[in-house]
């Protein structure tokens, strides 16, 4: 139950509190800019099941993979990809919760 709440709370209260704490005055739009990091769980679309709660998406799914995220941490550097970038860094980081490794 925890478990479940640090994934799925992670996945909104993370990228509230950046845009809260460094994008003070358009909070709500760096929210839903690194909240729409969520669209990367199209890629679940391709595995067999769908879904599976023991599952790590991490090198599962191909949005998830370690090349993935090193484009996603990459295109935090220019200013115009920031926010979708941290937004998908933050979602790795948030399914990672869900892995052994952790």
């Amino acid at each position: 139950m925890l478990q479940t709440f640090a994934h799925y709370g992670s996945h909104i209260f993370i990228p509230l509190a950046v845009a809260l704490v460094w994008y003070k005055s358009n909070w709500k739009i760096a929210f839903l800019i690194m909240f729409s990091g969520m669209w990367i769980d199209l890629d679940h679309l391709v595995a067999n099941p769908i879904f599976d709660s023991n599952r790590c998406s991490i090198n599962f799914h191909p949005l998830h993979t370690y090349y993935a995220l090193v484009l996603y941490i990459i295109l935090i550097l220019p200013r115009k990809t920031r926010l979708i970038a941290l937004g998908l860094v933050i979602h790795i980081i948030a399914d990672a919760v869900d892995c052994s490794f952790m």
